[in-house]
């Protein structure tokens, strides 16, 4: 369903646009199945930015006015405004990974196992259903992905933190911050006392009567637990030049130097760029590893992006075999670099794996340095709330963006 490559992702958004506008925010919401074209289909791309959230959103309101259109421009910011709460709030992450580690992947709950609810054995049509299709193609529409938690949590009595984890391992669009805060949104977390409650009457309405099941919980009542820690300062990233010989290594979050690199002119081969490298490490988003689709896409995903960008910034490339400190070392050693630069991964496993390169680097005297994009600089800081402050802040956003829709030009 999903290639892995840039011009893949390129020939999707151009199917999609003209489609943006009112036909989006009419059928968005509706789940007739696996071959479906009322929604975008470019989450993939955009979670490893074989697209960035600027361009997509750009050929968007280049064709249609924003007041036609902000139904999808928002659900762009959605991703963008999970990461920014997070990147605030990094305790919940590593909270979650904790509860995680201290139940295990495994367990019996009242009325299913863990194992028969991951292999679709529930005995509830739907969610059965939507369990094969999620591994089998990495994918599921935004709604289902509500009522698959919801009866996850409420009809089920499963952990939300074995769902959340299932999803990340399957979900080719599967990023720290929108998977793990999405799960705490439907039980009652993310917004406190506030859960998602599915019920057959809106899946069989959503669903084109392809599923309406029995037997669902018909109340929610929401977890609770410890206090979210108050918001702290996002880290910086650099945004000045570096002296000596630099490399930059792409990592799967962020597989599009050329346009990064535009918004860092310093960083090319004429300011000291000499050898591109990447690695990523999919397992890392669980202790159970990655799916075989996962694995698959993010491998391709990362070769496509660093073949163009060796042609693009004209700077020789290579990947990596592996994702380990000794791995990179070797590889600055063998460049003889002074400086290493990284894309700015937000919270999440990504994110783990740079601060531990850092330390290494740091260790041999090698620099290293994350850059991060503006799309991310400014929209990050106003996510220290809920999404309704964010949301009024979208047009100022497009703004500073210099991205103005059609009825404004």
């Amino acid at each position: 369903m999903f290639i892995p490559t840039r011009a893949a992702g390129l020939e999707s958004l151009a199917d999609f646009v003209p489609r943006a506008g009112k036909d989006y925010a009419r059928d968005r919401n509706h789940d007739t199945g696996p071959a479906r074209d009322n929604v975008s289909g470019l989450s993939p791309y955009l979670r490893h930015r074989l697209l960035t959230e600027r361009e997509v959103v750009s050929a968007v309101l280049e064709r249609h006015p924003l007041g036609s259109c902000e139904k999808f421009v928002q659900e762009v910011f959605w991703r963008t405004y999970w990461k920014g709460w997070l990147e605030q709030r990094p305790d919940v992450w590593r909270r979650y990974r904790r509860d995680l580690a201290d139940q295990g992947l495994t367990g019996d709950y009242p009325s299913v196992t863990y194992d028969e609810a991951i292999a679709g054995r529930t005995g509830i049509d739907a969610i059965d259903a939507w369990v094969h299709e999620l591994v089998d193609t990495g994918y599921l529409h935004n709604h289902t992905r509500m009522w698959f938690a919801s009866i996850w949590i409420f009809t089920l009595g499963l952990p939300w933190q074995l769902g959340a984890d299932f999803f990340y391992r399957h979900l080719l669009d599967g990023d720290a911050a929108s998977n793990t805060l999405s799960w705490r949104w439907v039980a009652g977390l993310q917004t406190p006392g506030k859960t998602y409650l599915a019920t057959a009457a809106n899946i069989s309405r959503y669903t084109d009567g392809r599923f309406s099941p029995s037997g669902l919980a018909t109340s929610a009542r929401a977890l609770v637990e410890e206090p979210v820690p108050s918001p702290e300062a996002i880290p910086p990233a650099a945004s000045a030049p570096v002296q000596g010989r630099v490399g930059l290594l792409l990592h799967e979050e962020d597989l599009d130097a050329a346009s990064l690199c535009a918004e860092h002119p310093w960083l090319d081969a004429t300011s000291g760029l000499v050898a591109i490298a990447g690695a990523a490490d999919p397992d890392a988003r669980s202790l159970a590893g990655a799916s075989d689709v996962v694995r698959r896409f993010t491998a391709s995903a990362l070769e496509n992006g660093v073949v163009r960008a060796s042609r693009a910034l004209n700077t020789p490339a290579r990947i990596l075999p592996n994702v380990l400190p000794a791995t990179v070392l070797e590889w600055a050693a063998s460049e003889r670099l002074d400086a290493v630069v990284v894309p700015y991964a937000s919270v999440g496993p990504v994110q783990e794996r740079m601060l531990a390169l850092d330390a290494a680097l740091a260790s041999e005297a090698v620099a290293f340095l994350t850059v991060r994009r503006r799309w991310d600089s400014l929209a990050w800081p106003h996510a220290a709330r809920g999404f309704f402050p964010f949301r009024a802040r979208i047009p100022g956003l497009l703004h500073q963006q210099g991205l103005s829709s059609r009825d404004n030009t």
